[in-house]
């Protein structure tokens, strides 16, 4: 299974990035995405996920309303947009799967991550 992250880099608060997943390996339009990202010094958080069809998606509080996330099925790739960049939405994001469902993508105990992105956000 192959989780390339991309579309990360330098912005300033306020800004907007689109973050891209590609993904390989499995049969995508069969799993549930999820966005996590990891900051300096902090446990890895599921921060959006998205269910096989595209038509549920899940926030955490902190990015609802400012983060979208989304998906193609027929590239193989989901996507975050994230809009009113923060300062703390610094910190490299990675994605993952779960063919179980949406439900499953808060899960502890991935064992593979993919490349991640970087993303930082100055004030």
């Amino acid at each position: 299974v192959q989780l390339q992250a991309f579309g990360g880099g330098l912005v300033q608060a306020g800004g907007s990035l689109r973050l891209a997943c590609a993904v390989s390996g499995i049969i995508f339009r069969n799993s549930a995405m999820g966005w996590y990202r990891q900051a300096p010094g902090k446990q890895r958080e599921l921060v959006a996920g998205i269910n096989n069809s595209g038509v549920r998606k899940d926030y955490t509080d902190s990015v609802k309303g400012r983060f979208i996330v989304s998906r193609d099925n027929a590239k193989s790739t989901v996507y975050l947009q994230m809009n009113s960049l923060k300062p703390e939405d610094t910190a490299v994001y990675y994605c993952n799967y779960d063919v179980r469902g949406i439900r499953w993508l808060g899960r502890t105990d991935f064992t593979s991550w993919g490349q991640g992105t970087q993303v930082t956000v100055s004030s």
